[in-house]
């Protein structure tokens, strides 16, 4: 039989063996450096900030930034128009309500105050007479009932004479009815009369009423027609301090125009909050300041529902005290306080949380000369902590500053 006969390889299965172990070495060295080139960053330590993850009671509160202004402010338009005389208090000054600020003139308001007052004179006078007038026709009546009566009584006892002796067959039949038909005829006109005058009481009654509230409508009239010359001093409507006047000795003023204000004595503080916390602020939450060593306890009274270039605004009253030489106008840094202390982890603030969306941190090991990317989940944040819902534990060191310069690597060298 034909025997195979095998051709004899160059290398032992031996040097075969060690060939194949070196180039698997180095292909895991040459995928090793590269894959590090392109995940690794060398980094000088100094140019990062490094902090710790720390557990603690994290105080929910945000810092706003207040201006100080007027609670109130009264406007002081002019009620009557008119030339400025004279100018009795100037800018800046503290006035008590019914204080003259300004006197005014207006001569055509003179003239026209003079005028009504005649026309009141001259109504009053026609009143007066028509009330004389319906006086004596009432009198009048009066007389002609007395005259009537005394009648009525005459001829009633001159019938009740013929009627006795008409029974008595001592008057002819023609003088009793005579009597009779003028005693009745006399007490008919009586009735009449008697209506007429009842007609006449209550059509005067009705006619004095009206003339009455004619006349005290007059009069009323005749008062708001002075108070308007009363109106041409202008006077401070509350307690306070008095504003930018623009009214000059000389200048004219038109009615309705505003001419100045007044400050009320109460001040606020007005916020404006990012509107990422509209959900959050409501009135009553508690703020506060500190100046000069003393903390300064204010309330949220207010919140406006307008959101302008992603802001809001709110008003806040001082609790109690307030500073002494405080200003409208001055600026405060408030403490916003949105929630109750409590118990979490968390990491300072820095610039990372711009670089990454809050969404990652690099850890340094404990050799400190490596950090890594891991992803984490921070909630809440207050003016000087971030608050990890997720990814570190308490103890933990990261780096807070910016990440602008790591790029897309995954692990940085500390130098």
């Amino acid at each position: 039989m034909d025997k195979k006969i095998e051709r004899k390889s160059r290398f032992s299965k031996k040097q075969t063996a060690v060939f194949a172990g070196v180039a698997m070495v180095l292909a895991a060295a040459v995928w090793l450096v590269a894959g590090q080139s392109a995940s690794t960053m060398n980094v000088d330590r100094n140019s990062v900030t490094i902090a710790t993850v720390q557990k603690g009671e994290f105080n929910d509160y945000i810092r706003v930034v207040g201006q100080v202004t007027p609670d109130r402010i009264i406007y002081l338009d002019a009620i009557e128009g008119g030339r400025v005389e004279e100018r009795l208090i100037e800018e800046g000054a503290a006035v008590r309500a019914g204080d003259v600020i300004l006197r005014l003139s207006n001569p055509l308001l003179n003239i026209g105050i003079l005028q009504s007052e005649a026309d009141l004179a001259y109504q009053e006078n026609e009143l007066r007479n028509t009330r004389l007038t319906m006086d004596q026709e009432h009198l009048r009546l009066q007389h002609d009932r007395i005259a009537m009566q005394k009648e009525v009584t005459q001829k009633e006892r001159r019938y009740l004479q013929h009627s006795r002796l008409h029974e008595k067959e001592l008057v002819s039949d023609e003088d009793y009815l005579r009597a009779k038909e003028d005693y009745e005829a006399a007490a008919e006109q009586m009735k009449i009369l008697d209506r007429r005058i009842e007609r006449d009481q209550a059509l005067r009654d009705r006619q004095l009423q009206s003339l009455n509230e004619n006349i005290d409508n007059m009069k009323k009239s005749l008062l708001l027609v002075r108070q308007r010359l009363d109106n041409l001093m202008v006077k401070a409507p509350v307690d306070g301090q008095l504003g930018n006047i623009e009214a000059q000795v000389g200048q004219s003023i038109s009615q309705g125009e505003r001419i100045g204000q007044i400050i009320t004595p109460e001040l606020k503080v007005e916020a404006r909050i990012d509107e990422h916390y509209v959900e959050r602020v409501h009135p009553g939450l508690p703020a506060g300041f500190e100046r000069e060593g003393k903390r300064y306890g204010m309330t949220m009274t207010k919140v406006y529902p307008e959101v302008q270039n992603g802001q809001f605004r709110t008003d806040l009253h001082f609790v109690s005290d307030r500073p002494e030489n405080i200003r409208s106008g001055q600026t405060y840094h408030l403490d916003l306080q949105l929630g109750d202390p409590e118990e979490a982890i968390m990491i300072p603030r820095g610039g990372f949380y711009q670089s990454s969306g809050s969404k990652y941190v690099y850890v340094v090991d404990e050799g400190g000369t490596t950090a890594r990317l891991r992803p984490v989940r921070l909630g809440r944040q207050n003016p000087t902590h971030y608050e990890v819902l997720e990814g570190l534990s308490p103890g933990e060191k990261v780096i807070i500053s910016g990440y602008e310069l790591f790029g897309d690597n995954q692990r940085l060298n500390l130098r």
